[in-house]
């Protein structure tokens, strides 16, 4: 199954001839992008999604294809108040979530920022780690149970996983000076390291958690690079590719971006995906060259005691008891 899709393949043709009638999808960054992308091509197959939002009262208007494409295909879509920045948000949709008590196939992680200045969420977490780890932490950890057996967690990942592992002794950079896309990298990596560890904690159920690189694209996640240095970057990468002997890196489109995501949350085999890193619509290979811009996985990912002893500090770090 893995190779009948790829790099260049679309979140529609992932889901060609699909019927998703009766199935429901919470997805976090529905506004914009990939996971505006993510939850058009679910609805168009039927599916009910659940999308969260930080401001539901800016996201109606751009909101507007998901409910043209639930409305053909006989789907439903709902919009929640959520703010990854904020664990009373993150606390408040997740109750309503459970107050509801409908269930979900699987969830996908979406939401994020990148490379922003240095600052910290409400709850004083490093903006990066609180908004694209910590808060999805919290949320995925409160409403577990609302994923049927046999459902699927999807949480995006990235590429930037390979410029740094996480730093569990010093996570809001408050004894080492602040890099922008360092933090980032960790947050992704963070999020590589969530999947493997709920994967570890919810697989007798036959749950299975998998972290996504969904490919680069021009999507408004780099709002805070200015022009110049987006093309800096785009520049480095290719230097670095190029220096490693590796072809250039492509930019993909919304709907081939996407396309990983809807792989893994419905066609992929789930038990050959649970506790992995995939990309282009594969399980990626583990590389541990230090090419932060090579393909593949770094080890340090998806490593089972780094996952248990984030997964120990996030629950103090939110205030959960372990269990």
């Amino acid at each position: 199954m893995s190779g009948q899709f790829g790099a260049q393949s679309t979140a529609d043709e992932v889901l060609a001839g699909v019927d998703l009638t009766g199935k429901r999808f919470l997805i976090t960054g529905v506004s914009s992008g990939i996971g505006l992308e993510t939850a058009r091509a679910l609805l168009a197959r039927g599916a009910g999604v659940v999308g969260a939002v930080r401001d539901i009262d800016k996201a109606e208007p751009a909101t507007a294809p998901l409910r043209e494409a639930a409305s053909r295909a006989g789907g439903s879509v709902e919009l929640i108040a959520l703010d990854l920045a904020s664990l009373r948000s993150v606390r408040a949709a997740a109750d309503q979530l459970l107050a509801a008590g409908k269930r979900f196939d699987a969830i996908i992680a979406n939401a994020g920022v990148m490379a922003t200045p240095f600052g910290h969420t409400e709850d004083g977490a490093e903006t990066q780690f609180g908004t694209n780890y910590l808060g999805h932490f919290a949320l995925i950890e409160r409403i577990e149970p609302l994923i049927v057996d046999d459902g699927r967690l999807v949480v995006l990942s990235s590429q930037a996983h390979r410029v740094a592992d996480v730093d569990l002794d010093d996570p809001n950079f408050e004894h080492q000076s602040y890099q922008p896309f360092v933090a980032y990298g960790r947050s992704k990596t963070a999020t590589s390291l969530l999947a493997v560890e709920f994967d570890r904690r919810h697989r007798a159920r036959g749950v299975r958690a998998t972290s996504v690189m969904p490919g680069n694209s021009l999507t408004d996640l780099p709002r805070n690079f200015s022009q110049q240095e987006l093309q800096g970057l785009f520049a480095t990468v290719g230097k670095a590719r190029a220096d490693a002997g590796l072809p250039p890196s492509e930019l993909k489109d919304i709907s081939q971006a996407a396309a990983t995501s809807v792989w893994a949350a419905v066609v992929a085999d789930k038990d050959e995906i649970g506790g992995r890193y995939v990309e282009d619509c594969a399980v990626a290979p583990v590389n541990d060259t230090p090419n932060p811009f090579a393909d593949g996985v770094r080890s340090y990912a998806l490593d089972a005691d780094s996952a248990a002893r984030l997964w120990a500090k996030s629950e103090a770090l939110i205030g959960v008891a372990s269990a």
